[in-house]
């Protein structure tokens, strides 16, 4: 990568006590959660909200979520896309996981309100493997990463512009807690960004112990077939 290149990335990023950030877990968090700005074109983002926007529109926003994470949104998960669409998660795919790894067939659709807020959480491993990374649509926003060990000293903001797309993976997803901050604190750098509405398009790996359930029938199917040659 061209140094001109990483200190653009490294623009997206700001350390809250960077003197206190032991070398070897900032670097691991830098490797593992990650932005790219325009990741996808403006004919794109508009392509993914003709076909979002009238299932939302059908929703109402929810004031609290199942785990106290969320405030005022509305999400959904979808399955099958328009060609067109199905060409850009793919491209988030192939960008965001290791070539092999199983991934969710569904997308998850996030819609969050212009007063709503994605309050500091870890995604509990029943719903999702080592990767979480989604397209932004809408507005820019701001990331921020705080050590769950350390989440008043040891904490992280990373700017998401419009368009962008996000990846937390393996030691970031794990190790730290994440958050969309709200519109009142909203900055980056000291410079306000503006929150609108923002909706992200999401796609995760499977959780652990589906692989490992899928693995084990497979096993005992391959014993079962090698026991009976006739199957």
């Amino acid at each position: 990568m061209k140094l001109s290149t990483v200190r653009y990335l490294m623009k997206l990023v700001s350390f809250h006590n960077e003197h206190l950030w032991p070398p070897q877990i900032k670097e691991m968090l830098l490797k593992t959660c990650t932005v790219t700005p325009d990741f996808i074109t403006e004919a794109e983002e508009k392509a993914l909200l003709d076909e979002i926007e009238p299932h939302m529109k059908r929703l109402r926003y929810e004031k609290s979520h199942w785990d106290d994470a969320i405030h005022l949104y509305r999400e959904r998960e979808q399955r099958k896309w328009r060609p067109e669409n199905e060409v850009v998660l793919q491209r988030i795919r192939d960008k965001s996981f290791k070539k092999g790894d199983a991934h969710l067939s569904y997308i998850h659709i996030l819609d969050l309100h212009e007063d709503g807020v994605i309050k500091p959480h870890i995604d509990s491993v029943r719903y999702c493997g080592d990767v979480i990374s989604g397209v932004s649509l809408l507005s820019n926003s701001v990331l921020r990463l705080r050590h769950k060990d350390d989440k008043e000293k040891l904490f992280v903001d990373m700017y998401l512009p419009r368009r962008s797309l996000y990846r937390m993976g393996e030691f970031g997803r794990y190790e730290f807690y994440h958050e969309i901050l709200g519109k009142k604190e909203s900055f980056f750098n000291g410079e306000v960004v503006p929150r609108e509405r923002r909706i992200s398009v999401i796609c995760r790996d499977l959780p652990h112990s589906f692989v490992e359930a899928q693995e084990k029938i497979r096993m005992t199917q391959a014993t079962n077939n090698a026991a009976d040659p006739q199957s």
